[in-house]
């Protein structure tokens, strides 16, 4: 199915989770913010989170320095 990862198209399986599709990206989950359709989307309630066709995910990764 398609969906939509930070403004680019991205084919998943169906029935596809957050957290697969985190794996899927290969994400440290500690290291980044999760949108689904707008709203944000913690990391212990990935795996219990499906994508859908039309999904849209915005993915902001965490950067240290200083």
């Amino acid at each position: 199915m398609e969906i939509t990862v930070n403004g680019e198209p991205k084919a998943v399986p169906e029935g596809c989770t957050l957290r697969e599709l985190a794996g899927l990206l290969e994400l440290d989950a500690s290291r980044v913010a999760v949108e689904l359709d707008r709203v944000i989307v913690k990391a212990p309630l990935w795996s219990a989170t499906v994508l859908r066709p039309g999904s849209k995910v915005e993915i902001v990764m965490f950067v240290g320095g200083g």
